[in-house]
């Protein structure tokens, strides 16, 4: 209020502002209540009504310094609370006089259809919200209470910044409500519920005196701008109390401020208040500047600065109305002595736009609001143990770009006097490699910690959800970044791989020697029967049934994906085609017991390599339009990560049913090979050959029937290995079953390897 003043009587007597017009005002207080507020407000402009009628009667008129008629009051500045302001600016809005508030930060009071008139030098809450907001996710808080008071600016800030704070993630852990006349056992309960809590930050939408009994030291609050007005400190130190009227507010403050009672006032002491009575009496000459209180501190003012700015927009926008030059809405005022309406003040008002001796320049927007810069400032205490307010920090709610928080952290007093931030949060952020899982039925910052699963990566703290990695990409042991996944394929240095190869050149270095045991005794009776050169080609075959198992080990090549199977199957066929003839030419053999017969005839030397190319030809065609057709190439399969986090380097095969048939043949032959062998089983020989093809079809049968399911069941390189063994199982039963009774005889039993041995004419 006397800061208003002051700034009255300082532009009063600036010459250049408004020269030949004097300011005067009238103060009216609301007692922070809706009722009192707009009872003031009607006793004001009533007020005003009756000066102006009992001049008009008069036939005269009361001017400013001769220059104005005295109208209807052309602007009201006020209130504090945001509760009663918006009663005050609603009643006003209608008649557009302006209302130019210096402390009501409410965000509703933006609304310019509800309150058209309403201006503002002080920020709106919108800003301080923001702020707040950013203010405690800086520190880390994402778990905080929050606590306001019964009027709207508690309800509009708190419900504001729960909708922010939300957004940014965060949780309010509980809500208290201050009464609005608190009983003790209230303040102790709500101060139960702070201690109890787990939130240690608590976010407050109130007036400070609402919080003396909560808080105290450690509190960080936001607040205006504060600044040193020349002369204001000498104008406050020689104000004195007056009998006369209108300076009631300053005598209450006198008595108050020196605990005594005025002279001029005794007579209003009530004879029967005896504690009245003894109170000292106020001479109405104590000195102000020997107390030391913040009445008298005027260093920083930080709301009465807007009380000083909001004086000076008056004035300035009455500076423009007057101006002939003005460019305004109407023009100026040129003529001294006309009237002007409202809203034509109104107009003026809102375009203000000037700059104070401060530097600062003070303009309202389009929603009536003034830029939105706000001090941070820490409740410390000095050496006599009060609470003193120390700036430690800036916000700058109209930047657009760079850094609108700004922090002086060494600088804050926390609760206790200690130095470091608090932690306030309901569940630890989780580490790199997890990630938040929200606990059911609480907040969402309320959480458990789950790590990443295979695959997938966190590689911030605090990460909500886990990323995956990119195809041919796995996560490491700690899941914080993907490395390249491992190939898998079946190596020639896997414990498998050795002993698949060692099996397979077994199997050749056997096939070999039996391949120079035969030539070697290539003119007995035992390798001459049956065709010596079919029992060569089934050697051949054999081998090169040995060797394909070795195209199968090995990282998987353009080349070898296309002749692994392909070998497979010709070497295969080849094989069981030179059993096949093997077979028929046992049972001709026995048809007839002359040695010449037709049957025998019918089927010699050429015919038999015939059937074999036959039976060949298929399978090499089938296998030749199936490479070149929709050949098989090596691919990166990655579906296997999930289980063995390796990429499986396989040959993928376009056309699968190529596969099958190749193996289908193959199954053809071996069914017919076995069933000619079955019927000449019995056939009356010493050494029926027949016998051991039927042992060794059937020991085909059993590897590749076993081996379809096993193929289709076996992840990653075990398919391969399964192919395999099967190559390696059922080649070794063809070698085992044909050859090693022949070799048994040929080296053990020389004795046998005679004509007679074979037609079973040989006694022992």
């Amino acid at each position: 209020m006397m800061t208003m003043i002051f700034a009255v009587d300082e532009i009063n007597h600036n010459s250049s502002l408004l020269p030949g017009v004097k300011l005067g005002y009238r103060i009216m207080d609301s007692c922070d209540h809706v009722h009192t507020s707009l009872e003031a407000l009607f006793s004001l402009i009533s007020y005003s009504k009756t000066v102006k009628k009992t001049a008009e009667t008069e036939n005269s008129r009361i001017q400013m310094e001769g220059c104005l008629n005295y109208s209807p009051v052309p602007a009201v500045i006020g209130l504090a609370s945001s509760t009663p302001t918006r009663a005050v600016a609603h009643t006003l809005g209608p008649f557009n006089i302006p209302l130019v508030s210096y402390f009501a930060t409410c965000s509703c009071l933006t609304d310019k259809h509800l309150y058209p008139s309403f201006l503002r030098t002080v920020p709106s809450d919108l800003f301080q919200v923001r702020g707040l907001v950013k203010l405690v996710t800086y520190f880390g808080w994402f778990w905080v209470g929050t606590i306001g008071a019964t009027d709207d600016y508690s309800l509009y800030g708190i419900q504001a910044f729960s909708i922010q704070f939300g957004q940014q993630g965060g949780c309010a852990a509980f809500h208290l409500t201050i009464p609005t006349s608190p009983t003790v056992a209230e303040i102790q309960k709500m101060a139960d519920k702070l201690q109890r809590s787990t939130a240690r930050v608590v976010v407050v939408f109130a007036k400070e005196v609402n919080l003396l009994d909560l808080f105290l030291e450690g509190t960080l609050g936001f607040s205006f701008p504060g600044v040193s007005i020349p002369g204001l400190e000498e104008f406050l130190l020689n104000v004195r109390p007056s009998p006369k009227p209108g300076m009631e507010l300053v005598n209450m403050f006198w008595e108050e401020y020196f605990g005594c009672k005025l002279e001029f006032e005794r007579d209003r002491i009530d004879k029967n208040n005896e504690s009245a009575v003894k109170k000292t009496v106020c001479t109405g000459s104590e000195d102000l500047s020997y107390m030391d209180s913040s009445y008298s501190d005027v260093s920083q003012v930080r709301i009465s600065y807007n009380v000083y700015k909001a004086v000076y927009a008056v004035a300035h926008a009455l500076h423009t109305f007057l101006n002939c030059n003005s460019t305004g809405p109407s023009g100026g005022l040129c003529e001294m002595h006309s009237s002007f309406t409202n809203g034509q003040f109104l107009q003026y008002l809102k375009m203000v736009n000037f700059t104070n001796q401060f530097d600062e320049k003070v303009y309202f927007d389009s929603n009536g609001e003034p830029v939105p810069l706000y001090d941070i400032i820490n409740w410390q205490k000095d050496s006599k143990n009060e609470i003193s307010f120390v700036k430690v920090g800036s916000y700058d709610g109209s930047a657009q770009q760079g850094q609108q928080l700004q922090i002086l952290k060494n600088t804050i007093v926390w609760t206790t006097r200690q130095s470091q931030v608090p932690v306030s949060q309901c569940s630890a952020p989780c580490r790199p490699g997890s990630r938040q899982a929200t606990r059911q039925g609480e907040p969402k910052c309320c959480f458990d910690c789950l790590p990443c699963a295979d695959g997938e990566i966190s590689n911030q703290t605090g990460s909500t959800e886990c990323i995956k990695c990119p195809e041919y990409y796995w996560s490491d042991k700690d899941k914080v970044k993907c490395v390249a996944g491992e190939e898998e394929f079946l190596s020639f240095y896997d414990a498998m791989g050795i002993i698949l190869v060692a099996l397979t050149l077994l199997g050749f270095i056997l096939t070999s020697i039996v391949t120079i045991l035969f030539h070697s005794f290539r003119y007995t009776p035992i390798v001459k029967a049956n065709n010596s050169e079919i029992s060569f080609l089934l050697l051949l075959s054999l081998k090169l049934c040995f060797l394909c198992s070795l195209v199968f080990i090995g990282q998987p090549s353009w080349w070898t994906c296309r002749l692994r199977q392909a070998a497979f199957g010709i070497s295969f066929v080849l094989c069981l085609s030179c059993l096949l003839v093997k077979t028929i030419v046992v049972l001709l053999a026995f048809q007839t017991n002359n040695p010449g017969s037709r049957g025998r005839m019918l089927f010699g030397t050429s015919q038999q390599r015939i059937l074999i190319l036959c039976t060949t030809a298929p399978q090499i065609f089938l296998s030749t339009g199936w490479v070149l057709g929709a050949p098989p190439f090596p691919f990166r399969n990655s579906n296997y990560q999930g289980i063995t986090g390796k990429i499986v380097v396989e040959c993928k095969e376009p056309w699968p049913p190529g596969f099958y048939l190749l193996l289908g043949y193959i199954g053809l032959l071996a069914f017919v090979c076995l069933l000619l062998a079955f019927f000449g089983r019995k056939l009356p020989d010493t050494f029926n050959e027949a016998k051991f093809i039927t042992f060794s079809m059937l020991i085909f049968w059993a590897v590749w029937i076993s081996f379809i399911p096993a193929y289709v069941s076996s992840p990653a390189k075990f398919s391969v290995a399964v192919e395999i063994f099967a190559i390696l199982a059922s080649s070794f039963g063809l070698l085992l079953c044909i050859f090693i009774p022949k070799c048994y005889i040929i080296l053990l039993h020389p004795e046998r390897n005679i004509k007679k041995g074979m037609t079973g004419k040989y006694q022992r």
